[in-house]
């Protein structure tokens, strides 16, 4: 392979663009030179021979000046010191601003999938907004190919199927058959060594006769061409792909001397006119080959393509190949997109016809924005947009392009997200037809859908093949994800409104409790214990520790109590009371880590309330209340009072007491009564509890007893206090 030089670059440029500023390009190519100038590539050549090919490959496109001095300096901020801010000082906006969308598109590592598909995301991200940036990577990627064989096998294989599954449909999707068929049979060397050998060698094996044949075939048409007045601008065999050969010779199921377009000729002609008359002119010379003959100028493939081919019995009977086109349909078909800006003036206008044709990159784009999972993302772009298309009507008569084998329910997902969720049936060419119904390409689409509702879960099922595409797989799986988070916060919410409620919390503000855990808004903190994410009882816990610290009055300012005699230490004790007679309030029987509040009583000392108790909130006097809150001990134990209804049944009370003897809870008293008509039992039992997070576990364990409707500590003031269940 020959090492491409400045000098050789320069020269290359200024033969198809002569107002090209060379010295500015020979600055960028001083610049690359110098930031790359102590590495070296993997085949021991300096690393600005790749710089150097993949401006020439550009060049070759007869890309812009922009794009070739992009090209040269494309690895500069990505591999080098050099910052983007100097190539933009240098070079401009436009240079900089490709540059650096390449370098985005650069970040594929080999053996991590989901880099690699982060990084091929971004690139058919970057398409829609400036396609030339995707030129200069495949160029680059053309160059790495041509240098492969310096890579260690593993990697060439990596390399050469990433090539083979994204680089190479790609080219072929913007047009560039030049760069599409060499990628492809590089591609194929790394990939099908043994096949691309015998194919390479039977191509070399036939070439003297093959060239002779071409001559004579060419002889034959231009003579007769003459004599009908029709002078072709150029005449010439067609270059032979080896990866098409293959690719024909297993879809067809054919051998080596059974592929018909191994020997072709290409007829170049100044107008459309003139593609049919020689057309004509070919099928009167030699006898037609039964469906070998595609008109892709009535009608253009999506990548712009234009030709006639047919497949003929030629000079001597041997299968012949002859593509017919325009000189503009011929610089599309080689350069596809590229093309656009062949010769084209910095600045130049918009061309409104290529705008318009390129304009899937945009649609496609469009939805694929909304794909989170990068992986999910490129698996679409292979299985859908490089794949065989179908054009097919709506009932106003717009043509909607669709993947080969959609369904109806793709075409509804297609046409509007909503039109997919309601779909319900569909007609084709105003007849009814099953959801798995394959479209072809012609069909008029009508969707039948519901007011209201939404897809089947059946629908995502592969083996029912409802569903073909990638847009309508990710919108359905939306859906439910949708709905399922609007029944996790359902849940969450009662969750939560319970435990409040069990713990004597009262009502809280949702949107503190979700900032105080860390959450975004307060459904993504429901949504969170809905799936039991966090746990509830975590809340509790963390809750009542935000209370305790809240409340608890500074070390160095207690509140401004007047001591009174010392009295004897009961057998608890509360901050904030010291030198006090202090009793529980039996109306609301606080327990350690309840938020507790102080009552000063007229010759009884303090009584300790918890603060949501009924009799606090209607006290007048509120100046006798002071905050107090626990202190902790190991010892004190209190007496709290708890209620179980349940359905009868037999052992139920030695089940409970069971629970408590194993949380080492003394069990003070205990009564039953047992039920009539409906078979219900309320137990009422008396329990020394040593915190409010021990009588939340028991609470909890005795709720999970067969045949127990709830359970709840009992309180005066309040009524039932806390329930499960």
């Amino acid at each position: 392979m020959e090492t491409v030089t400045i000098d050789a670059l320069l020269a290359q440029v200024q033969k198809y663009n002569p107002k090209a500023d060379l010295a500015r390009i020979r600055r960028a190519y001083d610049l690359a030179a110098s930031a790359h100038a102590t590495q070296m590539r993997s085949t021991g050549d300096p690393y600005i021979t790749h710089c150097l090919a993949v401006a020439s490959i550009l060049a070759d496109l007869y890309l812009d000046e922009d794009s070739i001095v992009a090209g040269l300096l494309h690895d500069v901020p990505e591999d080098t010191a050099v910052p983007l801010e100097t190539i933009q000082e240098q070079f401009g906006d436009e240079v900089a601003k490709r540059v650096d969308g390449v370098t985005k598109l650069s970040g594929l590592r080999l053996g991590m999938e989901q880099s690699q598909a982060e990084s091929l995301r971004k690139m058919f991200m970057a398409m829609a907004e400036e396609i030339r940036v995707v030129l200069i990577k495949l160029a680059d990627r053309l160059h790495n190919m041509r240098t492969l064989y310096a890579r260690p096998p593993d990697k060439q294989r990596k390399i050469a199927r990433e090539t083979m599954e994204i680089y190479a449909p790609l080219a072929n999707r913007l047009g560039i058959y030049t760069i599409r068929r060499e990628l492809e049979d590089l591609s194929l060397k790394y990939l099908e060594p043994d096949k691309y050998k015998e194919i390479e060698t039977l191509l070399a094996d036939d070439k003297d006769d093959q060239q002779a044949y071409i001559a004579q075939a060419i002889t034959i048409l231009s003579e007769r061409l003459a004599q009908e007045g029709i002078h072709p601008l150029d005449m010439r065999g067609r270059p032979k792909h080896i990866y098409s050969i293959y690719e024909k010779m297993v879809r067809k199921r054919r051998d080596f001397s059974q592929i018909y377009d191994i020997r072709a000729i290409r007829v170049i002609v100044e107008n459309v006119r003139d593609c049919y008359v020689v057309l004509g002119i070919v099928h009167s010379l030699w006898a037609p080959l039964p469906g070998e003959f595609d008109d892709f100028i009535a009608k253009p493939k999506e990548n712009l393509y234009q030709s006639l081919h047919t497949a003929v019995i030629g000079p001597a009977g041997k299968p012949l190949e002859v593509q017919i086109r325009t000189t503009e349909m011929h610089e599309i078909a080689e350069f596809g997109i590229a093309a656009h800006w062949r010769y084209k003036e910095p600045g130049a206008k918009r061309d409104p016809v290529f705008e318009s044709k390129i304009n899937w990159l945009r649609q496609l784009m469009d939805w694929r924005k909304d794909i989170s999972d990068a992986q999910v993302f490129v698996e679409s772009i292979k299985t859908e947009e490089f794949q065989d298309q179908v054009y097919v009507y709506t009932p106003k008569g717009d043509i909607i392009e669709m993947a080969a084998g959609a369904t109806p329910i793709d075409f509804a997902y297609h046409v509007h997200t909503e039109v997919g969720n309601r779909c319900r049936g569909a007609k084709v060419n105003g007849k009814i037809v099953p959801l798995d119904y394959r479209l072809k390409v012609g069909d008029r689409v009508e969707i039948l859908t519901a007011k209201k509702g939404g897809p089947s879960r059946a629908w995502l099922n592969p083996g029912l093949g409802l569903v073909r595409t990638s847009r309508a797989h990710e919108r359905i799986r939306q859906w439910f994800k949708q709905q399922a988070r609007v029944e996790a916060i359902a849940d969450g919410r009662e969750l939560l409104e319970k435990e409040l409620h069990r713990l004597g919390f009262g009502q809280r503000n949702f949107d503190e409790i979700a900032k105080f855990f860390n959450y975004k808004s307060p459904d993504d903190f429901l949504e969170a214990l809905g799936h039991e994410d966090i746990s509830i009882s975590t809340v509790s816990v963390r809750l009542f520790e935000a209370e305790r610290a809240k409340t608890a009055p500074p070390e160095e300012a207690p509140p401004p109590v007047r001591p009174l005699p010392k009295v004897p230490e009961t057998k608890f004790t509360v901050k904030g009371v010291n030198n006090l007679l202090q009793h529980l309030a039996r109306c609301c029987n606080p327990l350690p880590g309840d938020d507790v509040v102080g009552f000063i009583t007229r010759g009884r000392g303090i009584t300790i309330h918890r603060r949501d108790c009924k009799n606090v909130l209607e006290i007048s006097e509120r100046e006798r209340l002071i905050a107090v809150d626990w202190n902790q001990t190991d010892q004190a134990v209190y007496p709290v009072q708890v209620q179980v209804r349940a359905f009868d049944r037999a052992g139920l009370v030695h089940d409970i007491s069971g629970i408590v003897a194993a949380e080492g809870i003394n069990m003070a008293s205990a009564s039953a009564l047992a039920g009539r008509k409906d078979h219900i039992s309320i137990i009422t039992a008396t329990l020394e509890i040593a915190s409010a997070d021990q009588l939340t576990r028991v609470l909890n364990k005795i709720d999970r007893l067969p045949n127990v409707i709830e359970v709840h500590r009992v309180t005066s003031s309040g009524g039932d206090g806390e329930k499960r269940g």
